[in-house]
C-alpha cells in the first residue's frame, strides 16, 4: 500500500506528533509499505537526512520562519500536485488545535477522491463551538473522511465539532525497547517498610523518592505547575524525601528553572532534552512520572513511563487514563493539590509504590506497535469504503 501522511510537525522538531508520525512511518515501511511523508517542517541537516527512516520518503514543503511556524502560501498548489503524482492509496493526515498544513493537504486529498483519515493529537477543548460553527458554514460535513482520535476523551471532543463516528487510533511505543532491565529491578529500594510505617523524619528506606517527568517545556505542558506540585509535597514531608528530574527543552525553560531556583531549591534538576536511549536509563533508577498537564490529548511520553515500569501520576479527564487506573498502574489526580497529595501519598507507603510498580513491570501496556498498525491499517480501510462513493468535495 502506498502510504501519504500529512503532518505540520515532523523530526528534527522533537514533540509528541513528531515522534509518533516519524515512528508510525517507519515501522509501516518496515512491514514493507510505500510510504512518504509531506511536511512543512524544514530539514537543519545540511546532508537532508533529519528524520529519515528507510524507506520513508520525506517531502518537506515549509519555509524558514520565526517560531517554526508550519504556514507556506504555496502549499495548497505543491500538496495538489504532489499528491496528483504519487497517487496513494490512502492519506493519513496528522492534525492539532491549529494545523494550517494538514489541513492544506485534507483539502488537496479529498478534492482529488483519495481515500482519508484524519487523526486528531489534542484536546479540543475551548475550540470545540468555534470549529463546529465552522464546519456547519463549510462542507466539511459531506466530506468521506474516516475522523479518528489518539484518545476516547480527545475523539469525544472531536466528535462534537463533526456531528460523525470518531474511533480511537492511539499512539504507540515499543514496548520491547522500554520493558525495565532485570538488574536495575533488582536494585529498586521501594518497600523496606510496610505500609503505614514509614519511619517519621527519614526518606523512604533512606533514599528520596525519585520522580521524573519528560516533556516539552512550553506553558500547555505545566512543567511550572509540576515544580509547584513537587514544592508542595515536600512541605508535607521530611527533608530530602523526594526529588524531581524533568527532561526536555522549550521556550519556557530559562522562566521554568527560576521558579525550581525560588520554590523548589535543591528538589528539582533540569536535564534538557536527551536521547531516547538515556532516558531509558534514566528511568531505571526512577520511582514515579509526573504529568501534570490538564489536556493531554494521550501522553505518550507517560506511556513509555508506564512500559519501564514506574508509576504515573497524572491528570483526571487526560488520554493518560486509557493506560493508568488509579490505584492501578498510578494515581489519578483531580487537580495540582491532589497530585502533591498522591505524591506525598506515594513517599509515605512504600508498599503502595511496591505494588504499582511490580503491576506495571509484569503487564505491559497494550499500545505496542503491533497492534497500533492494525488498528491504523483498520482506519485506513475505513477511508477506502468511504471514498468508493466517488464523493468528491471541494473544500
Amino acid at each position: 500500500m502506498r502510504i501519504a501522511h500529512i503532518s505540520d510537525c515532523y523530526p528534527p522538531r522533537t514533540g509528541g506528533i513528531e515522534s509518533q508520525v516519524g515512528d508510525l512511518a517507519a515501522r509501516q515501511a518496515a512491514a514493507g509499505h510505500d510510504v512518504h511523508v509531506l511536511t512543512a517542517t524544514p530539514d537543519s541537516d545540511p546532508a537532508g537526512g533529519a528524520g529519515s527512516a528507510p524507506g520513508v520518503t520525506v517531502h518537506r514543503i515549509g519555509m524558514a520562519l520565526p517560531f517554526e511556524l508550519p504556514v507556506n502560501p504555496r502549499a495548497p498548489a505543491v500538496l495538489r500536485s504532489l499528491l496528483r503524482d504519487m497517487r496513494p492509496d490512502v492519506v493519513h493526515v496528522h492534525a492539532g488545535v491549529v494545523s494550517p498544513f494538514a489541513f492544506d493537504g485534507a483539502r488537496a486529498a479529498v478534492g482529488q477522491g483519495l481515500p482519508t483519515a484524519i487523526t486528531w493529537h489534542c484536546m479540543l477543548d475551548g475550540a470545540v463551538l468555534a470549529l463546529r460553527a465552522a464546519v456547519r458554514v463549510s462542507r466539511w460535513r459531506q466530506a468521506p473522511v474516516a475522523l479518528s482520535a489518539v484518545s476516547h476523551v480527545a475523539a469525544r471532543r472531536v466528535a462534537q465539532v463533526f456531528g460523525a463516528p470518531v474511533r480511537m487510533m492511539p499512539n504507540g511505543v515499543d514496548l520491547d525497547a522500554w520493558r525495565p532491565d532485570p538488574a536495575a529491578v533488582a536494585a529498586q529500594p521501594a518497600g523496606e517498610h510496610p505500609a503505614g510505617e514509614h519511619p517519621a523524619g527519614e526518606p523512604r528506606g533512606g533514599t528520596p523518592l525519585r520522580l521524573v517527568a519528560a516533556t516539552r517545556l512550553a506553558p500547555r505542558k505545566r512543567a511550572s505547575a509540576l515544580v509547584d506540585v513537587v514544592a508542595a509535597a515536600a512541605d508535607e514531608l521530611p527533608a530530602g524525601s523526594v526529588r524531581l528530574t524533568i527532561f526536555g527543552d522549550g521556550p519556557a525553560r530559562r522562566r521554568i528553572a527560576a521558579r525550581a531556583a525560588r520554590r523548589a531549591p535543591h528538589l528539582v534538576e533540569l536535564r534538557g532534552r536527551v536521547s531516547r536511549a538515556e532516558l531509558r536509563a534514566a528511568y531505571d533508577e526512577a520511582d514515579v512520572f509526573l504529568a501534570p498537564a490538564a489536556l493531554e490529548s494521550f501522553g505518550l511520553a507517560a506511556l513509555e513511563a508506564r512500559a519501564a515500569g514506574l508509576a504515573v501520576v497524572a491528570r483526571r479527564g487526560t488520554g493518560i487514563e486509557e493506560f493508568v487506573a488509579d490505584g492501578s498502574e498510578g494515581l489519578i489526580a483531580g487537580s495540582d493539590a491532589a497530585m502533591a497529595r498522591a505524591v506525598v501519598r506515594l513517599a509515605e507507603e512504600p508498599r503502595l509504590l511496591a505494588e504499582i510498580r511490580a503491576h506495571n513491570r509484569a503487564l505491559p501496556p497494550t499500545f505496542g506497535w503491533p497492534h497500533v498498525l492494525e488498528v491504523a491499517a483498520a482506519e485506513y480501510r475505513r477511508a477506502v469504503g468511504l471514498a468508493t462513493v466517488d464523493h468528491r468535495v471541494r473544500l
